[in-house]
């Protein structure tokens, strides 16, 4: 067996027991002469030395397996465990295993907000301890390396799944699922990167009441993601972005440079609005006034799970307000359009225009281009 002092994220009870696949034990302990500090964006927080202070943690008692789960969990984060001194609850110095950081902190970094276990779960417990279910069952198979580059998109996965489970699902026309409507007899992730593929081989409850015999589904596990098309009812006219796409260049379109409206993924930690709002800028450099929201949707429900959170975005549009957008960091390079309206049914109706998003996002201006106007 092993003593670890874990901090920070690792005393979050919920994600203690995915990483450990158990519930633990723990007994408070401290760390002196160190303390813990906040992290960026929701990431795990970093151990920093600091003669005045002592870092609040919890100690473990975990068995090798365990200590390998811990160990490559921490790894994805830059941290490594170094045995150091600690001092439990009675006063006692143990020594135990502390994940420090690989590279030492910058000064700026060490002089960070204090970390607040109850503050970091409100906002990314949730997520974290779903992203990390994802993680562990990846243990084995990559290296902590792999996983610190496939967290991000693990964390969006999650956050996804999340909001999905907290939205209504009005059923009405559509059944009303209940306990026990789908039973999954296996499940395996052989591929997780910027998406992730899931199998499932399981039975789902039929319209006669039945069980359906065992089937096997894969999907493409994504996250969801927003789209906008900024319209100025003023000049009536609307920009839209033009890329690369990978999709139609794989299927074997000879012209893979797509007409689209914005569109990105809803980070971790921030809203289907907020989302449409930061990659407009990004990718348009507007600022959105009111946003419109059109009817959310998956595209592709068959065997992709991305959902759809899709705006008409008021914007004031003059003639310099196409150029080029997008982010160099994700090899982005993104031309914008000013069309007017009449211009962009035409693109459609002449098959110019081939992304869904767009399409409905035009049809429903169509139907309140009026009332925008007019408002």
């Amino acid at each position: 067996m092993a003593r670890y002092f874990l901090y920070g994220m690792f005393c979050h009870p919920p994600l203690l027991r995915v990483v450990l696949g158990r519930d633990a034990s723990t007994t408070p302990a401290r760390l002196p002469r160190h303390r813990v500090v906040r992290a960026p964006e929701g990431s795990c927080p970093l151990i920093v030395p600091a003669p005045a202070a002592q870092a609040e943690g919890l100690l473990i008692e975990a068995s090798a397996e365990e200590a390998g789960r811990l160990d490559y969990l921490a790894g994805a984060f830059g941290l490594g465990p170094r045995t150091a001194d600690v001092t439990d609850a009675a006063g006692a110095v143990r020594r135990a295993r502390v994940h420090f950081p690989f590279a030492t902190a910058t000064a700026a970094a060490a002089q960070g907000p204090a970390f607040s276990l109850a503050d970091w779960a409100a906002r990314w417990g949730a997520a974290t301890t779903r992203a990390a279910g994802e993680a562990m069952a990846l243990h084995g198979r990559i290296d902590a390396g792999a996983l610190a580059r496939r967290w991000p998109m693990a964390m969006a996965r999650a956050a996804s799944a999340l909001r999905a489970e907290a939205e209504d699902a009005p059923a009405g026309l559509r059944r009303s699922p209940a306990p026990g409507d789908i039973a999954v007899d296996s499940a395996a992730y052989p591929y997780a990167g910027f998406f992730a593929v899931e199998e499932a081989e399981l039975r789902f409850r039929r319209f006669d009441g039945a069980m359906s015999a065992p089937v096997r589904r894969a999907g493409f596990v994504m996250s969801d993601a927003v789209t906008v098309l900024p319209y100025d009812p003023a000049r009536d006219r609307v920009l839209v972005v033009e890329q690369f796409r990978a999709g139609p260049w794989m299927r074997g379109d000879p012209n893979p440079w797509t007409i689209e409206p914005v569109a990105g993924r809803i980070d971790p930690g921030e809203d289907a609005e907020q989302a449409a709002r930061r990659e407009t800028r990004e990718e348009a450099g507007l600022e959105l006034g009111r946003l419109e929201a059109l009817p959310a949707h998956y595209p592709s429900p068959g065997a992709v799970t991305e959902f759809l959170y899709c705006y008409v975005g008021l914007a004031d549009l003059p003639d310099e307000a196409a150029g080029i957008g997008g982010l160099d960091g994700e090899g982005e390079d993104i031309r914008g359009h000013l069309l007017d309206f009449a211009a962009l049914m035409a693109a459609i109706e002449g098959g110019a225009v081939r992304n869904g998003p767009l399409i409905l996002s035009a049809l429903w201006l169509a139907g309140a281009r009026e009332r925008l106007r007019t408002g």
